[in-house]
């Protein structure tokens, strides 16, 4: 089976599509990930590599890609740092999120269907990337690393 046009993708509520839905502007998908930039190969000091960002995708109401915000709140070495309350990396990620969702007009959380998009961020991938291995058809979330496959009724694997 083919990767679909477009790909849908279930709303989990406290899950990891738990920030997806629709808006008066079309769709949108928000999320909080950890990532390394594309070819970094872990040694001494990755914590330092490794960056923290929340991002928004926007997309029309035929799932096609407007427009991205992202924003990195720090690294794993900073999260270990101050690992809790309000200064932690990943409180302010989750307040960033929370803020460009509250910008959404008529925001609803619910399932969405979008097209793959790719683009990078300081060397880290960002988008809906799709391939095929093995005959097999896949789509993956980035940086998330959440997988889509057949028979593509929007749930992931990790």
């Amino acid at each position: 089976m083919a990767v679909p046009e477009v790909i849908p993708i279930s709303y989990e509520p406290h899950g990891r599509t738990q920030a997806i839905g629709r808006y008066a502007g079309g769709q949108f998908l928000g999320s909080v990930a950890y990532a390394f930039p594309e070819g970094f190969r872990p040694d001494d000091g990755w914590e330092e590599h490794k960056r923290l960002f929340s991002a928004l995708h926007v997309f029309d109401a035929e799932g096609r890609y407007r427009d991205s915000e992202i924003w990195c709140a720090g690294t794993w070495a900073d999260q270990q740092r101050v690992p809790h309350g309000p200064d932690s990396v990943l409180a302010r990620a989750r307040a960033h999120l929370a803020t460009l969702l509250r910008t959404l007009p008529q925001r609803t959380y619910t399932d969405i269907a979008i097209r793959p998009f790719r683009f990078s961020v300081d060397g880290v991938l960002f988008g809906l990337v799709t391939g095929e291995d093995d005959g097999e058809a896949w789509a993956e979330l980035y940086p998330d690393r959440l997988g889509f496959g057949p028979p593509w009724d929007g749930t992931y694997d990790t």
